[in-house]
């Protein structure tokens, strides 16, 4: 019954979308004032969203958003049921080819952001590691199920002789169709096709375009577990439920939810975090397409000692008018107000939007992407595009930053010799047989690293600020709900007044 209950009113809602649509696209001629626009998808980008929302609703802009993951952005995009996508993924990889063809569409880079390999682990003596160390090829064996356990000798050798227990590692993963899904599988294959191919073969994966959906159960790893968005895994794996998990995530989910991040091994040897100043040096790496979708086998494997190799670009896809330089463009927004929004919201996006990323775990656009979101926004009005210049666009880049809160922290093992001296009397990690505790300026405290000469590294105070503005709603049956509301409420309350002022 309960059943029945949804679908009535899941048809109840489509018949009032499509009327609600119509009364707009009725309403609103040319010229009009902003109209409201909805939008979903990644959640890759959701914590920079969330941040252009909350500003758009400040400026007056009626601008939604639902983070239902890349591949259902654009499949409801090219369905119509909305007016623009986020997505790292592209059209050609989902499983319904040309599902955005007809509409026509356009792919506007909006940040820079990075996915974090997050973990909860604890040595020997039961303190929580916050440093781990993993190389690229171990993240593959990890996440193809080569490594199965947290005592593996790999793991090891890369934290400086750290010995972990004797326990599984559970691997934690995106459900469903996921844009991250595809953008980290993509970073395995391409880091280390030897162990990504075979493994992709026995399991039925393809390896001529990205794999954007793992199985519900799947038997590639001896023990996993699925989760639908990028809150739920960094609740989970942050929780003492998610002990001995490790998972990929957007990186700023990392900081909102306090869980750690591993430092990977780059392609020039060095050991990196995804902040801006990592992720603006990976992407220097990016090949664009003559469609601005991205080509990120530079990025992977990067031998620019800075960056952080799985970096990637996020995209907004909207409608665009006919151009000679975008075939894909179809036709603009019938409702000229969808338009104004749209470019005024993207305007928005390419300068002040883009002031504060690095601190909440992104890296801001550098200038010649900042001037491609103008010349979407030309695409989008059919007029000519503005030239962006540190004059009037208060992006960061332009100045030669990222940011506050964008610079790399310092490795906490650079200067560590060795770490798995043992477990002293008193339950002390200890580094080449001396106490982390005493005097030895090569200590290092399992748990709260220290570089060598005694100095603590105190990276820790570096890592990025949550954002603190209105938070956008998950993909629940609530937050549909609560977005249906937000919609209804102001028609249902003209309809009052019109009663009242004709009784």
């Amino acid at each position: 019954m309960a059943r029945l209950r949804t679908r009535g009113f899941l048809r109840i809602s489509a018949a009032f979308f499509a009327l609600f649509g119509l009364a707009i696209v009725a309403a609103t001629p040319a010229g009009a004032a902003p109209a409201r626009v909805n939008g979903q998808g990644s959640s890759y980008v959701a914590l920079a969203m969330q941040q252009w929302v909350a500003d758009a609703q400040t400026q007056g802009l009626q601008v939604n958003y639902l983070p239902t993951g890349s591949p259902a952005g654009l499949t409801s995009f090219g369905q119509s049921l909305a007016d623009f996508a986020g997505t790292e993924a592209e059209f050609s990889a989902l499983s319904t080819p040309g599902a955005g063809d007809s509409r026509g569409y356009q792919y506007i880079p909006s940040v820079a952001g990075a996915i974090s390999v997050m973990y909860n682990v604890r040595d020997a003596a039961g303190r929580a590691v916050d440093y781990l160390h993993l190389s690229r090829r171990t993240v593959a064996r990890i996440f193809t199920g080569d490594i199965t356990n947290w005592n593996d000798p790999a793991i090891s050798a890369e934290n400086k002789g750290l010995v972990l227990p004797d326990k599984s590692i559970n691997v934690v993963y995106r459900g469903g169709q996921s844009g991250t899904t595809g953008l980290f599988y993509d970073f395995v294959q391409n880091v280390a096709p030897d162990i990504f191919n075979p493994w992709a073969a026995r399991n039925g994966f393809p390896t001529t375009v990205r794999i954007i959906q793992l199985d519900s159960s799947p038997s590639f790893v001896p023990k996993s577990q699925a989760f639908q968005g990028s809150d739920q895994i960094a609740q989970f794996i942050g929780s003492g439920q998610g002990e001995w998990s490790i998972g990929y995530d957007e990186f700023g989910y990392s900081k909102t939810y306090d869980v750690p991040s591993a430092w990977i091994e780059n392609g020039s040897g060095q050991w990196v975090l995804p902040y801006a100043e990592n992720i603006s040096a990976a992407l220097e790496g990016a090949t664009l397409r003559p469609d601005l979708s991205q080509e990120l086998a530079g990025v992977y494997n990067s031998m620019n000692p800075l960056a952080y190799p799985i970096s990637a670009y996020s995209y907004i896809v909207t409608q665009c008018v006919e151009s000679a330089d975008r075939p894909t463009c179809n036709g603009a927004y019938s409702n000229s107000g969808v338009t104004e929004t749209l470019a005024t919201w993207l305007r928005y996006i390419a300068c002040d939007g883009q002031t504060n990323m690095a601190r909440i775990g992104y890296s801001p656009l550098p200038p010649n992407l900042s001037q491609e979101v103008a010349n979407s926004i030309a695409r989008l009005t059919g007029q000519p595009p503005e030239q962006l210049s540190v004059g009037n666009c208060a992006n960061p880049r332009f100045q030669g930053s990222v940011g506050d809160g964008g610079g790399a922290p310092v490795d906490p093992l650079a200067g560590v010799s060795a770490i798995g001296g043992g477990v002293s009397a008193d339950g002390t990690a200890t580094v080449d047989g001396t106490s982390a505790g005493g005097a030895s300026t090569g200590a290092a405290k399992a748990g709260s690293v220290k570089a060598s000469g005694g100095g603590s590294t105190d990276w820790r105070k570096a890592v990025p600020v949550a954002y603190t503005g209105s938070s956008i709603p998950t993909t629940s049956t609530l937050a549909l709900l609560a977005l249906l509301a937000i919609m209804i409420i102001p028609i249902g309350a003209g309809i009052l007044r019109s009663r009242r002022r004709n009784g």
